[in-house]
């Protein structure tokens, strides 16, 4: 069987990515004294993170993942969102210089109580697990899988989320700061624990629960309940190592800070 592969070249896709690394560019770099002032390099650190960033959400959304994640394999599917959720999303907020985000808030006021209280860990954790639960409900998986401009949304409010949830843990910024080391230890437990009942449904369930990776061709030696098995630990993988590196860094940066 021929598995028709390619990479993603549409133009809104590809005017997307391209646009927001060269308004990063622009605004770190010749245009920083408005955009970022206080910035007196380019921060080439930053840099290096939030480009990662952006690449690896291109690698998630416009290479052959992509395809093979639509139509054929569900573990390829959740692989394409733990990237989005816990690799790019992370990196773009470890790519955002304080001095690049903290004035544009604070000369808006009200976007800074909102954003304050979508970082609020409460708030953040919340809202993700949710989001990203219900889109797995079957009807609204099934959904998405069939309505390419349904995909999109969905990828889009698994992304945004995931950057709310991880700015506690990762921030940079003054205004927005990160929380305190014993708050980060407390909250990535509570990440680990929060997918539990979706684990559960996708690892412990008699068959698999999503028609199309039911009825799709095999192009591997996965049948459809271990494709579903190997897709619960893929999430579940990812969001064991995400939470505990930060609860092992908050830890042993407070035992630093105390000692």
């Amino acid at each position: 069987m021929t598995i028709p592969l390619h990479w993603h070249t549409e133009p809104l896709l590809l005017a997307l990515v391209v646009g927001v690394s060269w308004a990063y560019a622009l605004a770190t770099g010749p245009l920083r004294a408005r955009c970022a002032p206080g910035l007196d390099r380019y921060p080439r650190a930053h840099a290096v993170c939030f480009h990662l960033g952006v690449g690896v959400a291109y690698l998630a959304v416009g290479s052959p993942l992509d395809q093979v994640g639509e139509a054929f394999l569900f573990s390829a599917h959740m692989l394409q969102h733990m990237l989005l959720i816990y690799v790019a999303a992370p990196l773009l907020v470890l790519g955002l210089p304080p001095e690049l985000t903290d004035p544009f808030l604070e000369a808006r006021p009200w976007l800074l109580r909102v954003a304050r209280f979508l970082v609020h860990p409460v708030a953040a954790g919340l809202l993700f697990n949710f989001i990203f639960s219900v889109w797995h409900f079957p009807e609204l998986y099934e959904a998405a899988l069939r309505d390419r401009s349904l995909h999109i949304i969905e990828h889009w409010l698994m992304f945004l989320p995931a950057v709310l949830m991880v700015w506690p843990l990762l921030s940079r910024s003054r205004v927005l700061p990160r929380i305190s080391f014993g708050g980060a230890m407390v909250y990535c437990f509570i990440l680990m624990i929060a997918d539990l009942p979706l684990w559960a449904a996708l690892i412990f369930g008699e068959h698999p629960i999503f028609e199309t990776y039911r009825l799709a061709p095999r192009i591997c030696s996965l049948s459809a309940s271990s494709d579903m098995v190997l897709g619960a630990a893929i999430m579940k993988g990812f969001n064991e190592v995400f939470a505990l590196v930060n609860m092992a860094w908050a830890f042993f940066a407070w035992y630093r800070r105390d000692r």
